[in-house]
């Protein structure tokens, strides 16, 4: 178990809001504040892929056009993810980085591994390249919890407070929100570079600094989130990028624990993203 994430094992929404509060229904009822947990809903990736650009300026990194990505299931040959390395967001350092594992894939016959692929818990904005899992919301009046049913990875978002001085690093940081009417804005800093941005293994630093903004569109079957990225450390200017999600009836939360189901990676043919392993509880 990592710092920061929890693992609830087969419990509904619901039964996790009884244990903490339920605070949160009366305004939601009444539609003052954006509702994204009631009747057990769940949220799944709704274009069954990576972040999505903005409508205008810059965007996060996707596949380098040369080398297309396909993911399985969409009737051709599947492909490893290849990076375009010459998107203007990246500083150097990171676009070389990146490139030493294209290399690895293009010319050394190696295979490439996403954050999920290998239990690595995601961060922000890298949770939102994550599919086939749904997410899950659970509202209080001092807290969103988001769970990704993936490892079950729970991020923690603290109401109306402003950020704690000086928070250490942890994978998810350190998320504090708020709602203005029908959206839910979400802050977070204080992210360890352990993660990556996204499946392309775009790297960051420890001055990332991400802001989320919920909202439900399309009558309420769609929640979109508006990501905004900054971090001078790795990036030459601060992007943007879009997620959607489709409202979905998954059933109860459960126990879905990756290191124990994942096969080890750590070979010659693989690039080395290896799972993460703990050396003393975290509690």
């Amino acid at each position: 178990m990592f710092k920061g994430n929890s693992v609830i094992a087969r419990l509904s929404v619901a039964a996790a809001m009884a244990i903490i509060g339920t605070g949160f229904a009366a305004d939601a009822k009444q539609g003052s504040i954006l509702d994204l947990s009631s009747n057990g809903v769940s949220w799944v990736n709704a274009n069954n892929r990576d972040m999505l650009p903005p409508a205008s300026g810059p965007g996060p990194v996707t596949f380098d056009p040369r080398h297309p990505y396909v993911g399985s299931g969409r009737g051709q040959q599947a492909t490893f993810r290849i990076a375009d390395v010459t998107n203007p967001i990246l500083k150097p350092w990171a676009a070389e980085r990146m490139k030493k594992y294209n290399d690895e894939i293009l010319l050394n016959g190696k295979s490439e591994y996403t954050a999920r692929a290998t239990c690595r818990p995601a961060g922000t904005p890298g949770v939102f390249s994550h599919v086939l899992m749904p997410q899950f919301f659970i509202q209080t009046e001092k807290q969103v919890w988001i769970i990704y049913g993936g490892n079950t990875e729970v991020r923690r978002v603290y109401l109306n407070v402003p950020h704690t001085k000086n928070p250490k690093p942890s994978w998810y940081g350190e998320s504090v929100g708020h709602y203005e009417g029908d959206t839910l804005i979400v802050d977070t800093i204080a992210q360890d570079a352990r993660t990556f941005v996204d499946n392309y293994r775009t790297p960051h630093t420890e001055q990332l600094h991400v802001v989320e903004t919920y909202r439900l569109i399309e009558g309420g079957k769609t929640l979109e989130v508006n990501i905004q990225v900054d971090d001078p450390g790795a990036f030459n200017m601060p992007w943007s990028a879009v997620q959607r999600y489709a409202r979905s009836n998954a059933g109860p939360l459960e126990e879905d624990p990756c290191a124990e189901n994942n096969a080890s990676w750590e070979t010659p043919n693989n690039v080395g993203l290896n799972t993460p392993v703990a050396d003393k509880p975290d509690f």
